[in-house]
């Protein structure tokens, strides 16, 4: 199997030379289940919309779900700790250090008086994340820096939470061809 490096060579030139090549929309969606309005399934999908992984989600406890499921809440923090660790393990292959453990821990805190309408004052959703990434390895102090510096530079996740990222959201109900509208 070939390197990492030189699985992403050709990827390098090919972003450097047309860098319009390099742009990407992702898109996840999600869907219903059942008549429960505490549970989706979220899907990945590829540029032509057809499903590539999926998964159910559910309330956290502490919104009425069920607790069997991973909350949204969940879902964004494993998102942070898997590009974290994944970020890690690239750079290092990177660098040609060898990465004998790693681990990610990932704590928000949350206040669900927001989240479930009980006061107005509190922010809906996380108002604090902390990260801890903890990793062994054999290089030297200033090497393990470097590779500490840039995995933290080149993680997805934590750079647009870090430095937030425009969001639009249109909520609005489906119109169907040939329906008839009140009024």
């Amino acid at each position: 199997m070939p390197s990492l490096r030189e699985r992403q060579a050709p990827l390098k030139a090919e972003y450097e030379s047309n860098p319009e090549s390099a742009k990407l929309v992702m898109t996840v969606r999600s869907t219903t289940i059942g008549n429960d309005p505490t549970r989706c399934t979220v899907a990945t999908c590829d540029a032509d919309g057809n499903t590539l992984v999926t998964w159910d989600a559910g309330a956290h406890p502490m919104a009425g779900g069920e607790g069997d499921l991973a909350c949204s809440g969940d879902l964004l923090l494993a998102s942070l700790a898997a590009c974290q660790e994944v970020t890690l393990r690239m750079v290092a292959a990177a660098m040609a250090i060898p990465l004998r453990e790693v681990e990610v821990t990932i704590e928000g805190d949350l206040d669900f008086r927001g989240t479930m309408g009980v006061d107005a004052d509190i922010p809906v959703g996380f108002q604090r994340i902390r990260t801890s990434v903890r990793f062994d390895a054999d290089a030297t102090p200033d090497r393990l820096e470097r590779l500490a510096a840039r995995a933290e530079r080149y993680c997805v996740v934590g750079a647009t939470l870090r430095d937030g990222v425009a969001l639009s959201t249109d909520i609005a109900p489906r119109q169907l061809v040939g329906a008839k509208t009140d009024g």
